[in-house]
């Protein structure tokens, strides 16, 4: 696909391609370096969850726990793996199909590519009533993120743990 391409499925699921050059939501850190410095605490990160799933796994805690952790995880590793190799692997998207393997090199060096985007769930589009405060009349659209399947791992795995407190932490 075209970097902006969609394919609309429904009219609240679109497949569209973007990339994601920085963190959650388009932001980003500071260039080339903070790219290098949010890849290395992602890394970080992951060290640090596997060393924390690996204790509530010798710890025989609920399943629900190590789930969750697990779907952290996995989500973890796929969006460093995407920004750490994509760049390396495929030609830009701008303008046409991104090339696998260009012969002049990839678009971007190791750790310095976008995390690729492609699921958007606007799930209400549309004018605001006039009754609404500071927004009435403004055009709105309600879930405006485009994610992928990491993203989602990590967010199902946050919302197990966070639906799941109480049972999955409370007292023995």
């Amino acid at each position: 696909m075209v970097l902006g391409q969609e394919y609309e499925i429904a009219s609240w699921f679109i497949i569209h391609f973007t990339e994601n050059n920085g963190m959650a939501f388009g932001m980003e850190f500071g260039g080339n370096w903070g790219k290098y410095a949010l890849s290395i605490f992602r890394i970080l990160a992951i060290g640090g969850i596997i060393y924390y799933l690996r204790e509530l796994i010798q710890k025989n805690m609920k399943p629900v726990v190590i789930t969750a952790f697990s779907l952290i995880l996995a989500g973890a590793i796929g969006n460093v793996l995407d920004s750490a190799f994509y760049g390396l692997l495929f030609s830009e998207s701008y303008g046409e199909v991104a090339r696998f393997l260009p012969s002049e090199g990839g678009y971007a060096g190791f750790l310095q590519g976008r995390v690729v985007d492609m699921f958007y769930f606007p799930l209400y589009a549309d004018y605001l009533p006039e009754w609404i405060p500071f927004k009435g009349g403004d055009y709105f659209v309600f879930f405006r993120p485009v994610f992928n399947v990491a993203d989602t791992a990590i967010s199902v795995g946050v919302g197990l743990l966070i639906l799941f407190q109480k049972s999955a932490f409370g007292n023995k």
